[in-house]
C-alpha cells in the first residue's frame, strides 16, 4: 500500500510516499480502508520533533533522531476491510472514523486500529467531513462539557474560533447553551459569526484579556497569550482550560506550548481560578456522541481545502505557516 513515510526530523520535506505492507488486523482491531484522513497541529510537532522537551516527555512517541512511529496522521474516515479477533461490533463495509492517538498511520491506504478507537460515521456527512472530526472535535467536546462543565447561560471565550477545535468549540458551546465569543484574525470574523458566535474579538484591533468582558469559562487553543492574560478574562470563580498547541516557529523550541502548561500547574493550587489542562484521548463512546451531533445538525464540520495523498507534504506546510481556517483533510 502507499503510505505517507518519516525517517528523521524535519521540515515537510522529510515526508516521502512509499510503498509498505499493508497492516493485519491483531486481535481487538479492525483494517481500514482510509478514504480520507485530517492534518492536526500534532503532525508538524512530531515531523519536527518539536519542542525539544516533548521528546523526553514522550518516548513513546519521539525517538532520537526521529518519531517512533513512521506513518504520519491520526484522523482517518473509511470502510472496515477486515476485522481481527474478538471483534464483535464492525464487519467489512462499514462505514467508520477514528483517532489513532499517537500511534498514527492515518496518511495510508489502509491502517489497522483498535476498535475502541472507532466508531460508525456519521450518516450525514462525507468521508472528508467525518475525518476532519475525530481528535479536533472530540478536543472541544470534553474540553467543554467534561473538563470546562459549561452551563446553560454561561459566558465561554474560544480562543482560535476559527481553528481546527475553534470551529467545532464554537458550535458546540452554543448547543450547551452558552453565550460565546470567539477570537480569531480580521479574515475569518464572517466564519466564526456564521458558525453561531454571538461576539467575535478581531484579536488584531482588540484584545479580549484588556477589556471589560470576564468570561465564567476560557477555551484556551493557541497558547499564544501569558497565564496572566488569560486569567484577567476570568470571572473570580471562571475556568481556564488549556488546550493550545503552538504556532510553527521558524526553528524548534525547547518548551513551545508546554512552557504555559507547566507555568499553570505551577499556579493552580496557589489561584481560586479552576486552570485545567486537556488531554483528549481516543474513544470510542465520544465519536458515538459527535456522531448525533453531526447528524442531528448541531455540529457541521468546515474544510478549508483538500490535498490528495502524494501531496501531504504541501497539506502540512499550509498548516504549518498558519494560512489554514477550520480543517485541511487528505484523500484517498
Amino acid at each position: 500500500m502507499k503510505a505517507i513515510v518519516q525517517e528523521r526530523y524535519g521540515s515537510p520535506d522529510v515526508l516521502e510516499l512509499r510503498e509498505v505492507d499493508r497492516p493485519v488486523p491483531a486481535a481487538g482491531e479492525v483494517l481500514v480502508r482510509v478514504h480520507a484522513a485530517a492534518v492536526n497541529a500534532s503532525d508538524w510537532h512530531i515531523m519536527r520533533g518539536d519542542p525539544m522537551l516533548a521528546r523526553l516527555a514522550l518516548p513513546a512517541v519521539f525517538g532520537r533522531t526521529g518519531p517512533k512511529n513512521k506513518i504520519r496522521g491520526r484522523d482517518f474516515a473509511g470502510r472496515v476491510e477486515a476485522v481481527g479477533a474478538q471483534v464483535s461490533g464492525f464487519r467489512p463495509g462499514d462505514e467508520v472514523y477514528g483517532d489513532l492517538g499517537f500511534a498514527d498511520g492515518a496518511f495510508a491506504e489502509y491502517v489497522g486500529v483498535p476498535a475502541t478507537a472507532v466508531a460508525a460515521k456519521p450518516s450525514t456527512l462525507s468521508f472528508e467531513q467525518a475525518a476532519a472530526m475525530p481528535l479536533a472535535a472530540s478536543t472541544a467536546l470534553l474540553g467543554l462539557r467534561d473538563t470546562g462543565r459549561v452551563q446553560p447561560g454561561q459566558q465561554v471565550l474560544v480562543n482560535g474560533a476559527s481553528g481546527g477545535v475553534g470551529t467545532f468549540a464554537v458550535q458546540l458551546a452554543k448547543a450547551f447553551g452558552a453565550t460565546v465569543t470567539g477570537v480569531c484574525s480580521p479574515r475569518n470574523v464572517e466564519l466564526v459569526r456564521s458558525l453561531g458566535a454571538d461576539h467575535v474579538v478581531d484579536y488584531t484591533s482588540a484584545d479580549f484579556a484588556a477589556g471589560p468582558q470576564r468570561y465564567d469559562l476560557v477555551f484556551d487553543l493557541v497558547g499564544n497569550r501569558s497565564l496572566g492574560d488569560l486569567r484577567r478574562a476570568l470571572t473570580p470563580a471562571g475556568t481556564l482550560v488549556l488546550s493550545g498547541g503552538g504556532v510553527h516557529k521558524a526553528r524548534t523550541t525547547l518548551v513551545g506550548p508546554m512552557g504555559l502548561r507547566i507555568m499553570a500547574q505551577a499556579q493552580s493550587r496557589f489561584v481560586k481560578h479552576r486552570i485545567v489542562e486537556l488531554n483528549a484521548t481516543p474513544s470510542s463512546d465520544t465519536l458515538a456522541t459527535l456522531a448525533q451531533l453531526a447528524d442531528s445538525g448541531q455540529v457541521t464540520p468546515v474544510i478549508d481545502r483538500t490535498y490528495p495523498l502524494p501531496e501531504t507534504p504541501a497539506a502540512i506546510r499550509y498548516l504549518e505557516q498558519e494560512h489554514a481556517r477550520a480543517k485541511v483533510v487528505i484523500t484517498l
